[in-house]
């Protein structure tokens, strides 16, 4: 086992990468009805009574005032097959929607279909934490197909489950 100092923000950020996580795209829309969504693998439950989850955003995010203006915002939990999907949102530039179909979520967020769970949020509480917002969700409106199998990230990279478990044993 090696040992890095905490100066070195690219061997933290690789020793963090070992925990493997859940693939989230959080959308949301801003002033004006400008859509927005960036892929995030920060995301947790908080509470179920009220129902909370908790999705952390950069703050070098162009995206982050429209999310800051928005009072809902939806995560979807992507399967397996939504690698491609993933890393569009994850890209700085260009515009993400195009070609993407979605629906107008019941709050306003856009939403996609064919998610493993879909989160549709209004704005609990926002919270600065380093070099991220913490934002706190009351969860409105859910859906879920269990028959789905979770994208995972791991080592940097994104994967299935059947993948993961064979990198992981």
């Amino acid at each position: 086992m090696s040992e890095s100092t905490l100066q070195d923000v690219r061997e933290l950020r690789s020793a963090l990468g070992l925990f493997a996580t859940g693939v989230t795209i959080v959308t949301a829309t801003g002033p004006d009805g400008v859509r927005v969504g960036v892929t995030a693998n920060a995301f947790t439950s908080v509470s179920l009574q009220p129902p909370l989850v908790l999705v952390g955003l950069s703050r070098k995010l162009r995206s982050l005032p429209d999310f800051g203006a928005s009072d809902h915002f939806a995560v979807h939990v992507l399967a397996e097959d939504h690698g491609p999907l993933a890393w569009r949102f994850a890209a700085t530039g260009g515009d993400k929607w195009e070609g993407v179909e979605y629906l107008w979520g019941e709050n306003g967020s856009p939403t996609f279909a064919d998610m493993a769970a879909v989160f549709e949020c209004r704005k609990y509480a926002v919270h600065a934490a380093g070099d991220h917002d913490l934002y706190i969700g009351e969860v409105l409106r859910f859906s879920m197909d269990p028959t789905r199998r979770p994208l995972i990230f791991h080592g940097g990279r994104m994967t299935g489950l059947a993948a993961a478990e064979d990198e992981i044993s």
